[in-house]
C-alpha cells in the first residue's frame, strides 16, 4: 500500500512539510509505503477550461506537457493521497489550487478514476483561513467516491515562520493520529490490485 503526499507549500521544507513528516512517520511504522511531491519550483499553471480532458477521456489533462499529469498519474498509482497546503488569504496556494482543478477536471473525464482511494487534507495558518482551505481540499476527495480521513481534531496546526508547527503540540499528534487512521482504514478496504474496481 501506498501513499502519495502533494505539497503546496512554497517552502520545499516549511511547516507543511514538517506536518506531512509527522504523518508519514506513523504511516511508516504501519507499514504504508510514502512518497512525497513537491509542488513548488515546479511548471504548474492553471485550468484553460479547454475541455480536451472530456474529449479524448485518455487519464491526462490534454494538450499540455508540464508537472500536473505526472502528479495525475501518481494520483491513479497510490491507494491513498494527502492533499497539503499552508493557508494563503484563506484559501490554498495557488499551486495546489491548480492540481485541484486541473487533476479534478480529468477524474470528472474518466469516472472512476480515484474511485475508493483515501484521502486526507492538511493546512496550516498563522492564525486565520485555515478552514476554508482544509474544506477546498477535502471537496476535491467527496467528489470522486474517495474515503476522507480524520483525526481527533480537524487535520491543521498553526504557524508562521518555518519551524513554528513545531511548537503546536496538538497540532503534531492531530498528524500523528492523522496517520494511524489513514493506515487503519487503508488495510481495512485494501484488495488485491486486479480486483480493484476499474473506471467506468
Amino acid at each position: 500500500m501506498k501513499v502519495v503526499a502533494f505539497n503546496g507549500s512554497a517552502r520545499k521544507k516549511g511547516n507543511t512539510r514538517i506536518l506531512i513528516d509527522t504523518v508519514f512517520g506513523t504511516l511508516k511504522e504501519e507499514g504504508i509505503e510514502t512518497e512525497l511531491v513537491n509542488l513548488a519550483g515546479e511548471k504548474i499553471r492553471g485550468c484553460t477550461a479547454c475541455m480536451q480532458c472530456f474529449e479524448k477521456r485518455d487519464q491526462n489533462c490534454s494538450g499540455v506537457d508540464d508537472f500536473i499529469n505526472a502528479c495525475i498519474a501518481k494520483m491513479i498509482q497510490a491507494d491513498g493521497m494527502i492533499l497539503a497546503s499552508p493557508t494563503y488569504f484563506a484559501n490554498v496556494s495557488t499551486e495546489m489550487k491548480a492540481l485541484i482543478d486541473r487533476a479534478g477536471l480529468v477524474a470528472f473525464a474518466n469516472p472512476g478514476l480515484l474511485r475508493h482511494k483515501v484521502g486526507a487534507a492538511i493546512t496550516v495558518a498563522q492564525r486565520t483561513g485555515a478552514s476554508q482551505a482544509f474544506m477546498a481540499m477535502n471537496t476535491f476527495f467527496a467528489c470522486f467516491e474517495m474515503f476522507t480521513v480524520g483525526s481527533n481534531y480537524p487535520n491543521m496546526a498553526i504557524g508562521l515562520n518555518q519551524g513554528d508547527v513545531e511548537k503546536d503540540t496538538q497540532g503534531l499528534e492531530t498528524m500523528r493520529v492523522l496517520g494511524r487512521n489513514m493506515a487503519f482504514l487503508l488495510k481495512k478496504i485494501a484488495v488485491p490490485q486486479k480486483s480493484r474496481s476499474q473506471p467506468a
